[in-house]
């Protein structure tokens, strides 16, 4: 019998393993102290009799972590003053001011127990984005701490890093700092102009993978990210603004020995193409339909990929893990697996965030993955 690790790792190659390997993505801190008891990641992981994918995210700089701000890259001469609005963690409100030597911008974030988002974008004329260039820090990765979690993984499964920044992919990141409509809209009027921001951000991450990552103890590291999805914008946009970012990125990481894994939440069926273009070893979540994706026939995205990307996620976390019926999750387990796996490159996981699903579907879900053998 294999490890989790040893699994999870045979999938990512585009192996077949002993069994199909079983997960979630990104185990929230809600889920666990609402269904949880309070434990951590690994003992969750553990106790549903999952493969364990652990997100290690110190120093990675996403906004959307609750209490993030904690974490945000200061220096003096980018220095984020936080007014706390409310701190009610169930309403949590704030205000930045970014100072800087040549001006300062603003944004607002919110948050509730699950999640933040923004509220004001930080880049709102053209000429904000040369401040980011000259002035935002890009953090640095601790890797002794990376190594001290890697060991605590151990056997039990994977840990899986990211690209620095608010989103690990430069079109999602910049849809973080902008927002989207209006930075769709700026890809038909002033298409350089935001060429120029996603070659600023790209600068900063290249940065980032050569100083932070290039000798990190991942398993495996995120890049993407929902805002490139064929839901948000068309894929002659993603082929301009997101696969040649994207490939520079995924070539950084192979030339350091890392693998990678393209995220998109949201529907990537018209996109597959653009995905193999961008030489990423694996690509997640394969939403389906009912959670906000399009992909209802597993079959044909494998035979897209053909064996050259492993594949992630498939599972519908609201409709069938967290609502099913013991029958329903098993049946929808075996049909993605059927659907995906049966040639191996494959990791069923839930397509994205979960936050009410009971620990006993899990452990179903789990168990109907141990019998799926190849």
């Amino acid at each position: 019998m294999m490890t989790s690790k040893e699994r999870m790792m045979r999938a990512l190659h585009r192996g077949k393993p002993d069994r199909l390997p079983v997960s979630v993505h990104q185990w929230q801190t809600y889920h666990l102290n609402q269904f949880m008891n309070g434990m951590d990641a690994l003992s969750a992981f553990q106790a549903t009799g999952m493969d364990a994918a652990i997100q290690y995210f110190e120093t990675m700089g996403q906004f959307w972590i609750p209490e993030a701000e904690k974490q945000a890259a200061q220096s003096s001469q980018w220095r984020d003053d936080i007014l706390v609005v409310s701190d009610d963690p169930a309403n949590k409100i704030l205000h930045h001011i970014i100072t800087t030597p040549e001006g300062s911008l603003t944004y607002k974030t919110g948050g509730n127990l699950m999640t933040t988002w923004i509220t004001e974008y930080l880049v709102k004329k053209h000429e904000d984005i040369e401040l980011i260039d000259k002035y935002m820090p890009v953090g640095t990765l601790n890797k002794d701490h990376v190594a001290k979690a890697y060991d605590e993984v151990g056997d039990a499964g994977i840990l899986r890093g990211f690209v620095w920044g608010d989103q690990a992919g430069c079109w999602q990141h910049a849809c973080c700092l902008m927002d989207v409509n209006d930075l769709i809209i700026e890809t038909f009027e002033n298409p350089d102009w935001v060429h120029r921001f996603l070659q600023i951000l790209l600068k900063k991450k290249l940065r980032f993978i050569e100083e932070s990552l290039r000798g990190a103890k991942f398993d495996l590291i995120e890049t993407g990210g929902g805002a490139g999805s064929d839901t948000l914008i068309s894929p002659k946009i993603h082929r301009e603004f997101c696969m040649p970012y994207d490939r520079q990125m995924h070539r950084a990481l192979h030339e350091c020995g890392h693998l990678t894994t393209y995220h998109t939440c949201g529907g990537m069926m018209h996109i597959l193409d653009l995905i193999m273009e961008n030489e990423t070893d694996a690509s997640e979540t394969l939403s389906p339909p009912g959670t906000g994706g399009n992909i209802s026939e597993p079959e044909k995205v494998r035979e897209k990929y053909g064996g050259k990307v492993a594949m992630i996620g498939g599972m519908d976390q609201f409709n069938v893990l967290s609502t099913g019926t013991r029958e329903q999750i098993q049946k929808e387990v075996r049909r993605l697996f059927e659907g995906f796996g049966p040639e191996g490159g494959y990791i069923l996981s839930a397509s994205d965030h979960f936050f009410e699903t009971p620990v006993e579907n899990l452990r179903i879900y789990a168990e109907a993955a141990k019998e799926c053998t190849y």
